[in-house]
This record gives structure tokens, sequence and C-alpha cells, in this order.
């Protein structure tokens, strides 16, 4: 059996692949795995509006309670709010059931270990060979051994609260625009910004099920765009599904991504003596306008694989506050465990709003290189066809020597899905448009012969 784990836990279209009996497997597995000798364990459990989440919870709770353990269940919360409260609450693991940034009909579980981290791949190979194994020598519990299944009440607030306390001060003045995606952020992210004293606008916060991501969020931020000029906001935030991420609009109605983003951290924390170790966390997908930018203020960077929990274990292994993707995954390590849309957020607001600068202004410091990408359909089975075909390794060392190091091309395989990203980087875009085109082309048809 292939490996069931992708880049970001088990995902796939509800009810189909990711079926209800996988999410009951899930669940049992998980807490077998992630709790062993603890009597009567806790595992908290939150979702994202999904119309497929309360089939998988109802599921993948009572896999959990099959087991032994309890299950407390947030109802719809962002991941980056399970990953805290799994802390705070000192239970044995967190589980969130999104798909993220994906369409309604996908879904997904991800698991998150006592300390709110994601899990390593040896954890969740554990769990697929528990799976496998279809249980082998483990003993089911009867009678008052059972688990039972616990509602979070005040799991909203304490988020909320804590969200709000990782500023000084507040965002009082500050006219604030958000797109919640119609996903989980709908009520955390309004209420805070509202009790921090910003004056908060609003769109796509009415989730019915199935409207979450669609036209909207970071994934689709054009509305949130024309909506901060027309309102004359200071800035804007775009969440996605789950709230883990967040990109930003500024006063002009500009994009400004994960990488201006952490640029902007980076310099203000490195100004009052709070980045460790002076460096920043990234993926090989950052820009290079970001290390070029970084660089020029005295900030190292260090480059990870494709992933937020492949910064995150490299943050946590050196000691380092801040890491992330151009996605909007920012990771603030000083205050939780993941990529916090909600947290970095307000980090940026508050930033704007210490320095008195525009957002625009903050921004610039950073000048993005052109950059494409292009996916390429292909074969799960031949995802690493770059690396062995010897026409296309010829094409990208050709190419990389036109750019004389001035760019580069990244081939990146889908984690979750049939296909490879072409990234392409330089000084011209209409040329590295057209490679990138030409790349992708051509390994789409050798990937099908």
């Amino acid at each position: 059996m292939s490996r069931m784990f992708g880049t970001d836990g088990v995902r796939g279209i509800a009810n189909k692949e990711l079926t209800v009996d996988l999410a009951y497997k899930l669940g049992k597995a998980g807490a077998l795995v992630l709790t062993q000798c603890t009597s009567k364990p806790r595992i908290i459990v939150g979702m994202d509006t999904r119309i497929s989440g309360d089939m998988l919870e109802s599921a993948l709770v009572a896999g959990i309670l099959s087991v032994g353990a309890e299950a407390l269940c947030l109802g719809v919360v962002p991941t980056p709010a399970v990953a805290y409260l799994t802390k705070k609450y000192k239970a044995e693991a967190g589980v969130v059931i999104s798909a993220s940034h994906n369409p309604v009909e996908y879904n997904g579980i991800k698991f998150f270990n006592k300390d709110g981290f994601k899990l390593s791949d040896e954890l969740e190979d554990k769990i697929q060979k528990l799976i496998e194994s279809d249980f082998e020598g483990i003993n089911i519990p009867t009678g008052g051994m059972l688990g039972r299944k616990y509602i979070g009440e005040d799991a909203i607030n304490d988020y909320v609260e804590f969200a709000k306390s990782t500023i000084d001060g507040d965002l009082s003045g500050m006219k604030i625009a958000v797109d919640c995606a119609n996903g989980a952020a709908y009520k955390t992210s309004v209420k805070a910004l509202k009790e921090l004293g910003a004056e908060v606008f609003i769109i796509n916060s009415d989730p019915d099920g199935i409207n979450i991501n669609k036209d909207c969020g970071s994934t689709h931020p054009e509305d949130l765009m024309k909506f901060v000029v027309e309102n004359r906001c200071n800035l804007g935030l775009a969440f996605d599904g789950d709230a883990d991420r967040c990109l930003a609009i500024d006063e002009k109605g500009n994009l400004v991504n994960g990488d201006f983003m952490m640029v902007i951290a980076a310099k203000h924390l490195k100004s009052i003596g709070k980045l460790n170790h002076d460096t920043v966390v990234v993926t090989v997908m950052s820009n290079l306008g970001l290390h070029i930018a970084l660089k020029e203020a005295g900030i190292k960077t260090v480059s990870t694989k494709v992933g937020d929990r492949y910064v995150l274990e490299e943050m946590a292994k050196e000691g380092y506050s801040i890491g992330g993707e151009q996605s909007g995954h920012v990771i603030f390590l000083d205050f939780n465990t993941t990529g916090d849309g909600l947290v970095s957020g307000i980090q940026l607001a508050a930033t704007v709003k210490s320095t008195g600068k525009p957002l625009s202004e903050l921004a610039a410091t950073m000048k993005e290189l052109p950059q494409v990408l292009v996916n390429a359909k292909v074969p799960n089975n031949m995802k690493d066809i770059h690396e062995k075909d010897e026409e296309i390794m010829a094409d990208i060392k050709e190419m990389e020597e036109k750019m004389a190091g001035c760019g580069r091309v990244l081939i990146r395989p889908s984690g979750t899905e049939p296909l490879v990203r072409v990234m392409l980087e330089g000084e011209n875009q209409e040329e590295i448009d057209k490679m990138a085109h030409d790349l992708a082309k051509k390994i789409e048809e050798k990937a099908n012969r």
C-alpha cells in the first residue's frame, strides 16, 4: 500500500477517497499510537465548515472512543486553535478535519501531538501500519472502559484571548478588511480584531457548508483587493479554509504574500531584539527577492523542502523564531506550533501601527523577482521523471545556465495530487514563462507515454 499520509495529513475527496471507514480507522489508530500508557486519554477534535465535516467527525470520534480514549469536540475552529488548545488543555493529541485551501469536495484528517506539533513521518507510518495490520493484537475495551465524547464550550474564547495576547497594546484606529473564505476563521478572526479595537470590514463570512474557499479567501484574493481600496482600509487579511494561512493586501490593493510578510516580520523582530539567531526559515519556493532583502538587513535564511511541517521541524531543532511559506503559512514559534493565520495577521497589523508606515512602504523593502509556476499532470509513479530522464535533465541544466545565476528552475512533485509543479524564477517574465510552459509540456508528454 502506498503512503497514506501526504504533506499535510490524509486528504482526498470526502466519501470517495476519504471514506467514513478510513476516518474511523484513523481515529482508532491515531488514538492508540498517540495515547499509549495513558488511562482515559483525551483527544481534541476540530474541523472547518465543509459539509462533509459532520460525517467524518462522527466516524473519527467513533474510532477514538472505541479504544477507550475521550474526544473533546470543539466544532468549527481554525487548525492553529487545535494546535494551541491541545497543549493548553493538556490533551494527549489533537485532530483537525479539514482540507485547508482545497475545494469543498475534498477533506482531510491531520494530527497533532500533545505539544501541538504535527506528527513526524515515523509516527504517521506507525498509524498506517496499525491500520494495514487490521489492528492485529489490539485488545478492544468494553463496558465502562469505552471513551466518551465531550463538547469544548470555551474553545473560541480561549483561542481568541491567546491570539490577542501575542501583541502589546491594541489595533485601535486601524481599519482592517477580512476575507474569511467562508471557513474556520469566520468567528475567531473577526472577534479577535474587534476586541483589539480595530474597525473591521468583513466579506465571505457566511459559511453554508458548500461555499468554503469558493472564489474567495487566500486562493482568490481579488475581491478583497478591491474591497480594501473601496473602503479605504489600512490593510486586508485573506484566510484559507482552516485559517492556518493568511495573505495580506496593502492599502493600495496590492497582494502581500507570505514572503513579504516574513521579511516585514523578521526585520521588525530584529529591530526589537527578538529574532532568534537573526535567521528566517523558508522553503525552496520562496522568492529570491526574499533572500536578497533579508541579506541586506543582516538576516540569514535557511531553506527546507516545501511544507510548513518541514519549516517547523527546522525551527524547533535550531530554536528559530520565524519561518514559513510564500503561500501564507507563517509560523511564529514563540507563540504557536503551526502556521497561524490570525496570529500572523495580527502581528502584521501591529507592525503597521507601531511603525506608522503604510503596508505598501513596509513591503517595498523586498523586490519580488518574476516567478512562473506551471503544473504538469503525471501519473503518481512518474513524479520523479525530471531526475531520471536525460533529455529533461539536460533541458533543466541548459535553462539554468541561460539565466546565469540570476534565476533558477525548481521541479516539485505534489504531495496530494498526480502532478509535478514546474517553477522558474528569473529577471525576464516573458522568457521564464515560455521556458516553464515548454518544460512542463515535455514532462507531461514523456510521463504519460
